[in-house]
């Protein structure tokens, strides 16, 4: 629920993530850059209902259903690759999401874009213990929009759980076809509106990802996780490490991820991709390790809520600036909406993702966000926080 900027006619610098050739008349089909990390992936769906409470934003039901997806290193590249969206809820994304970006339904092929994950493969063993990171999108995003990040971290050795938060995503699509759609948000959305809203829905995701942490730690003692009876990949039991925990998200996903990290012992180090902090966070900061990433426009001094966590967080911090990022560099679009601009030129692309080059945008966050969990959950030394970086030029430290 962020207005987009004023929109920019050029994109520059496309050439990076371009997908699949597009013919005239036919829906644009896309692609997402390759992970970088040492080991294939694997990735599995997984339906989790948490009996021991009423949803938070549907009063009337008596318990709390969730869609997960694990991400981990994987030893089998032979079975199907997932695609990045389910195809009900790429269908849902299409009719629903995609129109107020400017793109009109059935234009762009959502359940085309393949992720580079095999699902179900087995855990690769010589991956040891996973250290574990979950992931949460922007307020009403779905839980496939930071694939990017969730794969090439996976490739590098971590279990990544990515969440969808029912009835306040705006589509989520659980096993037999159902597909529950978001609580219709209210016709007049004032900034006190607004901000009722990303409270409720950042309280109702705070619960959600202690609850996921709660099934992982049964997972991590060899025990079951999900509650839709489909197996778990080979080698699935026993591999979440929970004495490394960190989570990450962008906008709304980066405030719970620093209000996890405040809460919950269990997580050790957080990531916030350029999101404003919603609740008490915002006023302690916190004492454990913490990155801040921002898009050009973004600072402490537009931003009160950074402005009172950094001041309050007495851990070790880092914030890095993005030029000519925008608001969704930090999320999938930054590599996929590029790649529609020769069909569909009109749509405001730059409005959404920022004129800075797409793929270096998306290396350089890979490259921060995988140093950093390095660091402060495998004990790996990095020297890529101390100074700028000539490989990220767009990318500077903030004191």
């Amino acid at each position: 629920m962020t207005a987009p900027r004023a929109r920019v006619a050029a994109l520059p610098g496309t050439a990076a993530v371009t997908g699949r050739q597009v013919r005239a008349g036919r829906a644009v089909r896309m692609t997402l850059p390759a992970p970088t990390g040492q080991f294939p992936v694997g990735t599995v769906a997984v339906r989790l209902v948490d009996r021991a409470r009423h949803d938070p934003l549907v009063k009337s039901k008596p318990y709390r259903e969730l869609m997960v997806s694990l991400w981990y290193p994987a030893k089998d590249r032979r079975l199907p690759v997932a695609p990045q969206m389910s195809p009900l809820a790429a269908a849902d994304w299409d009719r629903r999401s995609a129109p107020p970006m400017g793109i009109a339904a059935g234009k762009v092929d959502w359940a085309a874009t393949p992720t580079h994950a095999r699902v179900g493969a087995p855990v690769e063993r010589g991956a040891g213990r996973l250290p574990v990171v979950l992931f949460g999108s922007g307020d009403g995003g779905p839980r496939t929009l930071g694939t990017t990040l969730v794969e090439d971290l996976a490739a590098r050795g971590y279990l990544v759980v990515t969440v969808d938060h029912t009835y306040e995503a705006d589509q989520v699509e659980f096993p037999g076809g159902r597909v529950v759609r978001a609580v219709p948000l209210p016709e007049k959305l004032t900034p006190r509106v607004i901000a009722k809203l990303l409270a409720r829905h950042s309280r109702a995701r705070l619960t959600d990802m202690r609850f996921v942490l709660d099934r992982l730690a049964e997972l991590g003692r060899g025990g079951d996780f999900g509650d839709g009876g489909d197996p778990l990949p080979d080698g699935m039991r026993g591999a979440p490490d929970l004495s490394r925990t960190g989570a990450f998200g962008q906008s709304l996903g980066g405030s719970v991820a620093a209000q996890l990290v405040h809460d919950d012992r269990r997580v050790d180090a957080g990531v916030n991709l350029d999101g404003g902090y919603i609740g008490d966070v915002a006023k302690t900061g916190v004492g454990k390790p913490f990155l801040q990433l921002a898009a050009e426009t973004h600072t402490r001094a537009s931003e009160p809520s950074w402005k009172s966590f950094w001041q309050r967080s007495t851990g070790w911090k880092r914030e890095l600036r993005f030029a000519g990022a925008a608001h969704g560099s930090f999320t999938d679009l930054q590599a996929l909406l590029p790649q529609i601009v020769p069909a569909l030129p009109k749509v405001p692309v730059a409005d959404f993702v920022g004129t800075i080059d797409p793929g270096r945008s998306v290396a350089a966050q890979r490259a921060y966000v995988a140093a950093f969990f390095d660091l402060h959950l495998s004990r790996k030394p990095t020297r890529l926080f101390d100074a700028p970086d000539p490989r990220y030029p767009e990318v500077s430290l903030i004191p």
